[in-house]
């Protein structure tokens, strides 16, 4: 691990999910985010992410002075230094690694450094947040987490069941994350997360990250940002500020099919709207005080108003994410 002190202003976004091009990349480079998190796949199988990590690729030549690629903690020190943002491939389902435990470690050494064992749905693995029944793991899930401590591989529960999330956390040798969610006191939402997962995650090193996505914030688009920095202060009581962060899940530059095709897949003929199946044909208005990634300071003047000192902002904005990672991503 690098120098704690020479990384301790680091700023990383857990998670984002956006139709990236050179105005966003630049955005990122204004917010002064070193790494972000961002979501590859959603119901995307084997071979279909092999095209998405191609046009990646395309990104990383014709953007070389803004943006590189990571796998490791020393990659985020690395990106850093250059003045360049870090991006950390993720997958928000398993539908990745097919129903093959070999691909685990195939994406992996791709750059998939994070997976979902579940979306909403039930997976080949667990129970998505928005199943009836919660079965827990399955015994392929076992062994999917136990090939993801191997090769370091994050495990991420962010639309996880109850059950499922604490079986994971349980059974998974390494911590684990939950990269985008807020508390069920913030917001009552089969996708917030209960005081025993926070922490089951916490007290086991884990890490959560604080999402901006306005269908998980206490009134939406209306949601002030005391409201939100005041969340932060609530659970960093309750669980300490070592294993908490931002995982903002913000996305831009998409048409609304995109949104509609990240609820539905092709797993149903009829159309889900919103979180429980309420929405109207648009994406979610984010807070006028978090449109784009530039508007991270925005959260770092709220933690000041809430009374945090430096380093503990410093933790939340980013250094705690680094840590977590230079850790996590390394083979066991």
């Amino acid at each position: 691990m690098a120098d704690l002190d020479k990384m301790a202003n680091v700023r990383i976004d857990g998670l984002q999910y956006s139709n990236y091009d050179r105005e966003l990349f630049e955005d990122l480079i204004t917010a002064g985010l070193h790494t972000i998190h961002v979501t590859l796949a959603y119901w995307e199988d084997a071979r279909q992410c092999m095209t998405l990590f191609s046009k990646w690729n395309r990104h990383f030549i014709d953007h070389a002075d803004l943006i590189m690629p990571v796998k490791t903690g020393d990659d985020i020190v690395k990106a850093k230094e250059l003045g360049k943002v870090g991006i950390v491939f993720g997958a928000q389902n398993c539908s990745p690694i097919d129903a093959e435990l070999g691909l685990v470690q195939v994406m992996n050494d791709l750059g998939l450094k994070f997976m979902q064992l579940t979306y909403n749905n039930q997976s080949l693995i667990g129970a998505g947040c928005f199943e009836d029944e919660d079965p827990g793991i399955s015994r392929f899930g076992k062994n999917v987490i136990a090939e993801m401590n191997r090769v370091g591989m994050v495990i991420d529960m962010s639309h996880s069941a109850e059950r499922t999330t604490l079986e994971a956390i349980d059974i998974s040798s390494r911590p684990i994350a939950i990269t985008h969610a807020n508390p069920t006191t913030f917001k009552a939402s089969r996708r917030s997360k209960s005081h025993a997962v926070l922490k089951s995650l916490t007290q086991r090193g884990g890490m959560l990250g604080f999402v901006l996505y306005p269908l998980f914030l206490k009134d939406g688009a209306d949601t002030k940002l005391e409201d939100f920095t005041e969340m932060v202060a609530d659970t960093a009581d309750k669980y300490g500020v070592d294993n908490i962060g931002i995982g903002s899940d913000l996305c831009r530059k998409w048409p609304y099919e995109v949104v509609e095709w990240m609820r539905n897949g092709s797993w149903t003929h009829e159309t889900v709207y919103g979180e429980g199946g309420a929405g109207v044909r648009e994406w979610p208005k984010q807070p006028h005080w978090f449109q784009k990634s530039s508007d991270f300071f925005k959260i770092e003047k709220g933690l000041v108003k809430q009374g945090f000192h430096s380093t503990e902002i410093d933790k939340i904005l980013g250094l705690n994410w680094y840590r977590f990672m230079d850790e996590s991503f390394k083979p066991a």
